[in-house]
């Protein structure tokens, strides 16, 4: 009688698996194109369409007193450096004396508009001092880019804050939004007579798996509860700015919102039922939990054990006037049996990797665009690039990933603009600066900028439309 009874509930533990297999097999299938079969030299794009490019301050500004600089300072658990090799972002491409040289360059390049941030710890370095000369010289910045034609966009917040933000406990204290929430304000005060598009914060679900999972952001944590609050703080800071904003001067006729990375997670094996489940779960909080957040009001990253955490905001369903959305590619996921490495990243024979960790998949962007599409918002395309040293990929990547956004179009998704990462080479965070991302080459030694002969397709298509 026990035995039978071991028997059943093993039946009936197997019959689940094969069901969960065969629902996340339907319902989540993995777009793959024949791109051989694909004209990519004939990619159109609406009159109308935003062309622009991107950046960030610490990446390319260089270091200044904040959680990113205090960071490169320091060494893993394991004693190897936080930053490959040890690297420091130093000047970068010293942009903060060289900007109106890069302004030139998107002007030749031919886009209409150009992301960029704030450096909140240049503006605030300490709690009670606000820099004036940073206000002015980020006024130059405007206004130079007005007298060369392109629109500029505002990042408020992109990974980096002020170290005494960082010892009140950052993001990790719910009652600290305050704090950012009055920055916010400070900046929209000063610059939304001229300035009417602006994002937010960037990539909340990178920065906290990166910065509270894998410990390769600052702070350099582990602790995948405190991960789950951090995004819900980062979220709700968006909430809680966006409502501020929109009652300020100048805030009806701005455009405000939020950026979110999508990275697809896919099985390793379609037929693995705990390839299945540790794709699920991942997706869960680095996808779904932010858009399930902005389409309900409710976020819910339930994964037993790991993190466990729910809250609502009735406000997070009307906090967005756009979404911007980061798109660089996907990855394959392994379930391991490990507490301390559960998911392990495969990778296809027939990819074509990238520098990154990472390979060229166009159809992601297609994907990632229909995903987001369900909060029913105009969506641009805020960073999307390629890490590629021997410039042997770039053109392709590019010719895929727009022929990916030409046929989103064509299938009548609301996509407003894209923005190419990354103006420059920079400082690429952890990667240091072994990460090319740059349509620009920049020579570090002599700060000589020069276009990449893969970059020349992104200047043609933009020529072409």
């Amino acid at each position: 009688m026990e035995n039978s009874f071991y028997l059943i509930i093993l039946i009936i533990f197997f019959f689940t698996l094969l069901f969960i297999t065969y629902y996340f097999h339907k319902t989540y299938p993995e777009l793959k194109w024949d791109w051989k079969d694909i004209n990519l030299n004939k990619i159109n794009f609406p009159n109308n369409f935003i062309w622009g490019t991107a950046t960030a301050a610490h990446q390319i500004e260089g270091r200044c007193e904040n959680n990113w600089s205090e960071f490169e300072k320091g060494y893993k658990s394991n004693g190897l450096p936080n930053i490959k090799n040890n690297q420091n972002s130093g000047i970068a491409c010293d942009s903060w004396n060289r900007y109106e040289e890069d302004i030139k360059l998107m002007e030749k390049l031919g886009v209409s508009h150009y992301r960029f941030s704030i450096e909140w710890s240049k503006i605030q370095p300490t709690e009670n001092d606000i820099n004036k000369d940073a206000i002015i010289h980020y006024h130059d910045v405007i206004d130079c880019l007005f007298e060369h034609n392109i629109v500029p966009v505002i990042t408020l917040y992109h990974f980096t804050h002020p170290i005494w933000f960082e010892k009140k406990g950052a993001f990790e204290k719910e009652e600290n939004i305050k704090y950012f929430n009055k920055f916010c304000k400070l900046i929209f005060k000063e610059f939304s007579p001229k300035v009417k598009f602006w994002c937010t914060i960037n990539e909340p679900a990178v920065m906290t798996s990166m910065g509270y999972f894998n410990a390769e952001f600052p702070p350099g944590k582990s602790d995948p509860q405190l991960c789950a609050i951090v995004l819900y703080n980062l979220l709700n800071a968006h909430v809680e700015v966006y409502r501020t904003l929109k009652n300020l001067k100048h805030g009806s006729e701005s455009r405000i919102g939020i950026v979110k990375n999508i990275n697809h997670f896919d099985p390793w094996k379609r037929w693995n039922p705990f390839d299945w489940i540790a794709t699920w779960a991942v997706n869960k909080f680095f996808n779904n939990s932010t858009i399930e957040f902005f389409k309900t009001g409710y976020y819910s990253v339930k994964i037993p054990g790991l993190m466990w955490y729910s809250k609502y905001n009735e406000n997070a369903i009307k906090s967005n006037d756009f979404i911007g959305l980061n798109y660089y590619s996907h990855n394959y996921l392994k379930f391991n049996w490990s507490i301390s490495d559960p998911f392990e990243i495969k990778y296809k024979y027939d990819d074509i990797m990238t520098d990154m960790p990472y390979a060229i998949y166009g159809e992601g962007l297609y994907r990632s665009i229909k995903d987001i599409s369900v909060l029913k918002l105009p969506i641009y395309i805020t960073e999307n690039g390629i890490a590629d040293m021997k410039d042997d990929r770039r053109a392709l990547f590019i010719k895929r990933y727009l022929y990916a956004l030409s046929k989103a179009l064509e299938d009548g998704y609301d996509v407003k603009g894209y923005f190419y990462w990354s103006l420059l080479d920079n400082f690429e965070w952890a990667f240091g600066y072994d990460m090319k991302f740059g349509l620009f080459e920049v020579n570090f030694e002599t700060q000589e900028r020069s276009l990449r002969k893969g970059a020349e397709v992104f200047k043609k298509i933009l020529s072409a439309n």
